[in-house]
Order: structure tokens, then C-alpha cells, then sequence
């Protein structure tokens, strides 16, 4: 009987998960958090300034909670990232901000002063493909008004993003905001006898393809159907010719200012009772945007924009960001919305039974800071690292030590150098975190009560004009020798220089 042949053992190598995020998630480090944290502030200052109250909601909601997103009852895992509690009830994280309030003001309305004024930041997952600038966790800042069911509260909330993207440091050239209203479409098609609610969404989606396919392809979708390049047909609303030319004629009349398109408007709709009342109440938002000093260059009516086809019920708003910027093959590509909102005053109801007004807008924070970086509009400043403090003997490590604690505490960053190596490779160390300063304190330095502080910065741009390592060694560029107390007084003028 023969030996078995052996099984060559695996390789340690071999069973090593292989390091890599999953797709649409990514790391950041300082800089990236830093563009995040300054929009994330500045917009959040903005809320305030209107007196929106701060709320944080947790990253989890039963996933009953997020509904319209959950296909499938068994397991809803459609659009969201979901998982079974240890009390067999679907969890899901929370896909925006908006459900939540939503669960949040049912539970607590009795108790919440009304209409009730929030804004909320945070982190949200999307388990959808992700793309250019689309990731699937990313962070949000919203506002929203629960309980008004003014078009007042509507133009106030634009404001506040025409504002915050200003504060977020976006030029008014960059971008657009248009707003809709989704009683104008409604009341257009019913008065052109369309009832059946598949035939209106389908109408919907069509006039959303609006930049993508122009006015011929849209005219195909709210047809018999559009036949594209790669011979895949998409069947159409179909619609007839006079209701086919009402929506074009429609979705064409955002044509100048906001006066001049509700005038055109108007003249569209035909006099239907819901088409009325939307007409009503962009008239109204634009009363409000004028006192609230927006211009029609800021924020103007588009009768093309839809989001959200199941979602909102009056007003809708979307920002997006006219910069165009280059993908990973290097072709032109286009962030598109980086914001948008809009009334909906069903939400709550899920869980009440009764209507409640709510509007609100929602900034992608983390899309606008990847959109700013791509077209070269962020903040060009890189993320400072702290003071460090140089460390020579282990026997002076307290010494080192308590200079950091005494830089600190004087509102200085500062930092002992804990790693193994010598001087060369700490200046290094320093260098990579673009640290301001480094501190120095020898021997010398203590026999002589001084200390000596090397400003990098200045360091490198004194350095490239010296010519050779012996007058490099002989001038020290940009190195201090200071009295000890004077140290924090001496650190404080480098690192204000740095900023």
C-alpha cells in the first residue's frame, strides 16, 4: 500500500487577511477631517444663528422605522445595512437624518415646543454602488421645521443653506439651488387626465433625466419610450401629444428670474386646484427669500427638479455644484447635488396617523468637502501638527515631559518624542507632522537655563539658500536659543507665524 501524498502546509503568509477597506468607505486622516470639521462648524454656527436646537439621534433605528427603504420584510437589507437583534427585531443603520426625527418627534410631541426647530449632524449608510464623491458612509448636516406648515418656513430653510454654503466657504459662482414644487407637476397632469399613480411617477422620472437625456429624450420617456445607444429600451409614461407638450412646455419654464418663471408657470398649469395652490405657495416662498435678502442669482425656481418621487409633498430644494472636475480615468465628470431638501409632511404620519407639516434641507458634508477638494476650492491649509519635544537621555524624560505639560497648558500642542531613534530621525518625525516647532534641551541648554526652539518652517526656507552641510551645521537656520522662561513666549511667536 502506498505512502499518502502530504499536504503542503499553508504559509503563514498565505492566511493573512489581505489589508483594504471595503468599497465606498475610506479613510481620512487629519487634513480630510479638518475640511470636514470647518464646514461642519460653519454651517452648524449658521442653524444656530437662526435658533435651530442641536439633536443627536443614534446610528441605529428599527428598521420599520426607515420603511420606504425596506423591500423586503424578511430581510431588509435593500438600501440600508441591517442586522437582527438578540430580540429577533430588525435593526438598520440609519440611511439620513430624517427618518429619525421623524421617529423622535412622534415619540416626543406632547413634550417639544412647536413647531419644533432642529438641526442634526452625523454619519449615514447607504448601501447602494458607490461612485465619484459617492460613498456609502458619509456625514450629514440638516435642519428641518416640524409643525409649520407655512411656505415661510420653507424659504427660511433656504436661506439657511444659501447661507451655510457661503459660511462653508462655497463662491455663489459654483453652484445653484433650484426649487420646485411637486403641486405643480401633480396638478398639471391631473388636469391633462392623468390619474393612475405608476403613470404620474413614471412622468416624474422622465422629467428627472432632464439634463442627462434634454428635452428630446424626455419627450421619448413621456411617450411610447426611449431606445438608447446600447439598444436597451426603457418603456415610457405614455402620455398623448397635448399632455406630452404641457409637461415639456412645463419643465421649460424656469427661465430667468423667480417672478418672470411663476408668470410663465402660471400661464402652464391651467388653472387646476393643486397646481393653484403650488403656484400659491412658490409665490409665497419668493416673498420670503426677498425679504430674507436672497437673490434670484441665489436660489431660483426650476420646474424640472424632482427628488424624491414617494417622498416629498410640496416644495423641493437641490443645490448642485456646477464645477466640473475629472474622475479616477481622468475623464470630465460632475459632483452634481451636494444638498437638497424639501417639504414633507407625510413622514411623521407613519407613525401618528396624523399629517404633520415638516420641511427641511440637508447638506452632504462629506460630499461638498470631496467636491472642494476635486475642483481646488478647499482650504489650502494642511493640518498643523503639535510641538515636539526633542527627546535626547531617558534620564531627562521628565524634564521633557513637563516642557510639554507647560506648553499645553499655555494653549501650545505639544508632544514628547516617544519613538527609539536619534535626533536625525526625530527632526524627520517632526517634519512629517508638520509640526511648527521642535524643542530642544541638551545638556548645554540645562547647564545654561535656556532652551532652543527650531522653527521648521523657516528652517526649510533659510535652508535652501545654504549652500553646502558645513555652513548648514555653522548657521543653524531658523534655530533660537531662548532663556528657559522665556520658552512658551518663544514657541507661541513660531507657531502664530505658522498659522
Amino acid at each position: 500500500m502506498g505512502q499518502a501524498a502530504k499536504r503542503p502546509a499553508m504559509s503563514e503568509a498565505s492566511t493573512r487577511p489581505k489589508a483594504r477597506a471595503p468599497r465606498g468607505f475610506v479613510d481620512r486622516r487629519a487634513s480630510a477631517l479638518a475640511a470636514e470639521r470647518r464646514i461642519l462648524e460653519a454651517v452648524s454656527r449658521v442653524y444656530e444663528s437662526y435658533g435651530f436646537e442641536a439633536l443627536e439621534t443614534g446610528a441605529f433605528e428599527y428598521a420599520d422605522a426607515l420603511g420606504k427603504f425596506l423591500p423586503d420584510a424578511d430581510r431588509p437589507n435593500e438600501g440600508v445595512f441591517a442586522l437582527r437583534d438578540d430580540d429577533e427585531e430588525w435593526m438598520a443603520l440609519r440611511y439620513d437624518l430624517t427618518a429619525p426625527l421623524a421617529r423622535f418627534v412622534a415619540q416626543n410631541w406632547e413634550s417639544l415646543p412647536k413647531p419644533f426647530r432642529r438641526f442634526a449632524w452625523g454619519k449615514v449608510w447607504r448601501n447602494e454602488k458607490p461612485g465619484p464623491g459617492r460613498w456609502r458612509e458619509f456625514v450629514q448636516c440638516d435642519a428641518d421645521t416640524v409643525g409649520s406648515a407655512r411656505p415661510e418656513a420653507d424659504a427660511e430653510i433656504i436661506a439657511m443653506a444659501v447661507e451655510g454654503f457661503a459660511a462653508a466657504g462655497l463662491p455663489p459662482e459654483s453652484y445653484v439651488l433650484k426649487i420646485n414644487n411637486r403641486k405643480l407637476l401633480n396638478g398639471l397632469l391631473t388636469a391633462a387626465g392623468v390619474v393612475v399613480e405608476g403613470q404620474k411617477l413614471a412622468v416624474l422620472r422622465a422629467v428627472d433625466k432632464l439634463d442627462r437625456l434634454g428635452l428630446e429624450g424626455v419627450k421619448l420617456l413621456l411617450g411610447a419610450g426611449r431606445r438608447d445607444e446600447s439598444g436597451a429600451f426603457t418603456r415610457g409614461a405614455e402620455l398623448q401629444g397635448e399632455a406630452i407638450d404641457a409637461v415639456l412646455a412645463f419643465v421649460s419654464a424656469g427661465q430667468g428670474d423667480r417672478a418672470a418663471t411663476l408668470d410663465r408657470l402660471a400661464n402652464v398649469i391651467g388653472g387646476s386646484a393643486e397646481g393653484d395652490e403650488g403656484l400659491a405657495e412658490l409665490s409665497r416662498i419668493a416673498a420670503g427669500l426677498a425679504a430674507f435678502g436672497v437673490g434670484d442669482d441665489q436660489a431660483l425656481f426650476d420646474p424640472s427638479v424632482v427628488r424624491g418621487l414617494e417622498y416629498y409633498t410640496g416644495a423641493v430644494f437641490e443645490a448642485e455644484l456646477l464645477a466640473e472636475v475629472t474622475d479616477e480615468a481622468g475623464e470630465p465628470a460632475r459632483f452634481g447635488s451636494i444638498g437638497g431638501g424639501g417639504r414633507y409632511d407625510d413622514l411623521v404620519a407613519r407613525f401618528t396617523g396624523e399629517r404633520t407639516p415638516a420641511t427641511g434641507f440637508s447638506f452632504g458634508v462629506s460630499r461638498l468637502a470631496a467636491a472642494l477638494a476635486a475642483s481646488g476650492r478647499a482650504e489650502a491649509a494642511e493640518a498643523r501638527g503639535p510641538v515636539v519635544v526633542i527627546a535626547f537621555d531617558q534620564a531627562r524624560m521628565a524634564d521633557y515631559f513637563a516642557i510639554a505639560a507647560e506648553l499645553r497648558a499655555a494653549g501650545l500642542p505639544a508632544e514628547v518624542y516617544l519613538g527609539g531613534s536619534g535626533m536625525r530621525a526625530q527632526m524627520k518625525y517632526a517634519d512629517r507632522r508638520l509640526s511648527p516647532a521642535a524643542v530642544i534641551l541638551g545638556e548645554d541648554e540645562i547647564a545654561a537655563g535656556q532652551v532652543t526652539v527650531k522653527d521648521l518652517d523657516l528652517g526649510r526656507q533659510l535652508a535652501a539658500g545654504v549652500s553646502d552641510n558645513k555652513a548648514w551645521r555653522e548657521d543653524r537656520p531658523g534655530q533660537v536659543t531662548a532663556a528657559r522662561a522665556e520658552l512658551v513666549a518663544t514657541v507661541r511667536t513660531i507657531v502664530e507665524r505658522a498659522r
